[in-house]
């Protein structure tokens, strides 16, 4: 059967907080807009019994309460929501499109929001025990949840050791997991030092996890020594894993920048490589995955969604839409240079009204000159009908270069 094909301004891929933040930005600014969301609105963040850290809320609330509020205001600004799993993008030219199982949906703007999911031990029962019952992932989340309780960790990394040592200040006792013989961790050396030294934390070495047991909530977590077989039960209130996060970014392989852990990279306008393809949230390269982080980037590629359609529309009409002759001038106002020749080449243009004239402010405005191929350099760019001719360094114009040039197309 041939596929439905819908059009928008822009496609939010993901319904975590950056993907809701995007999408309330977007639909706040008039843009036509689509939140693509496969399976559950707030992503990872519903896990998590009570959030704390999100500015706002002096006594707290819980992911899913949070969430829920966040996604009012996606809808409160018309923003259109669809439950659908993308299968795949082609996301090269002026139109994106995202591809699902029934419709085509084509963009001037996708936004990855994707986030990702934790790594899973496999154990009995897990899944049991995920989603507010038990297991937990983000220590800064749901630390103070489990004060003066006793509570496992899962994992022996950076993440592991150093989550374990800040839940040391709100629960009892924390007894950690670790595949490797006594002593050995994968983690750096000071953290090491300091949970060795920390009398809250209990190692119990060459152990991974073989059951999740419990009622409606997580009780015990039965170890297995890897090395005698041994079940070791151990009476928890709660149980971290800290073993990989894991970003969902397969369809993206190929299409976009990543690092080797999978996660795609941005500058700090969440640009990708890709013009008109923004990513944020968890699923980008970044050093600090919370609620609060999530937003802030949601905020910055929302903003720059509406930007860079405008700047489209901008760059159609008085660039590539502009007929015949057309100088644009690429200057810098902090740069005394550029104001110099700015004088020579508006009086050029005075003795010449049939050409098209154009400014850009590199310094304000370097994305715009990125477009007429200035990395952001002052620059003067000669145009015919739409097309770039020739790009003429700041320090090498004058009347003759341009009369020169000019008179070649």
């Amino acid at each position: 059967m041939p596929k439905n094909i819908e059009n928008y301004d822009v496609v939010v891929i993901g319904g975590g907080p950056a993907g809701m933040t995007a999408a309330i930005y977007c639909g706040r600014a008039r843009l036509n807009t689509i939140l693509l969301e496969k399976s559950l609105m707030g992503g990872l963040a519903t896990y998590t019994n009570e959030i704390e850290n999100y500015p706002g809320f002096p006594e707290g609330n819980s992911g899913t309460g949070l969430m829920k509020l966040f996604e009012q205001q996606v809808k409160k600004f018309g923003v259109k929501i669809k439950y659908a799993d993308v299968t795949g993008v082609e996301l090269e030219g002026e139109t994106k499109v995202v591809k699902t199982f029934r419709t085509d949906y084509h963009a001037k703007v996708v936004i990855v929001a994707t986030g990702g999911k934790p790594r899973l031990t496999g154990a009995k029962n897990e899944e049991k025990f995920l989603f507010g019952k038990g297991i937990s992932f983000c220590s800064t989340c749901d630390a103070a949840y489990y004060t003066g309780k006793d509570v496992l960790v899962v994992g022996s990394g950076d993440a592991a050791i150093e989550e374990s040592i800040f839940l040391s200040k709100f629960a009892n006792k924390i007894y950690i997991s670790v595949i490797h013989d006594v002593g050995i961790m994968d983690a750096n050396k000071v953290a090491q030092e300091q949970a060795l030294k920390n009398e809250k934390l209990h190692f119990i070495w060459n152990t991974i996890v073989d059951e999740f047991v419990g009622g409606e909530t997580l009780e015990t977590v039965v170890l297995r020594n890897v090395k005698t077989g041994e079940k070791i039960p151990v009476k928890v209130d709660g149980c971290f894993l800290f073993i990989g996060y894991l970003p969902n970014t397969d369809i993206f392989k190929g299409i976009l920048n990543m690092t080797e852990r999978g996660y795609i990279i941005t500058n700090e306008n969440m640009e990708t490589n890709i013009p008109g393809v923004f990513a944020c949230g968890d699923v980008r390269e970044k050093t600090l995955r919370q609620v609060a982080t999530s937003v802030g980037d949601g905020a910055i590629a929302g903003f720059m969604a509406e930007r860079y359609i405008a700047e489209t529309e901008m760059f159609e009409k008085e660039f590539k839409g502009v007929k015949g002759s057309q100088i644009v001038l690429c200057y810098d106002p902090t740069d005394a240079l550029s104001r110099e020749k700015m004088t020579l080449v508006e009086e050029y243009c005075k003795k010449h009204p049939e050409i098209k004239f154009n400014k850009i402010d590199v310094y304000k405005g370097k994305s715009m000159a990125q477009r007429l191929g200035i990395k952001g350099e002052p620059s003067l760019v000669l145009m015919f009908d739409g097309e770039i001719k020739e790009i003429i360094p700041i320090q090498d114009i004058s009347a003759a270069a341009i009369d020169d040039k000019l008179s070649l197309f």
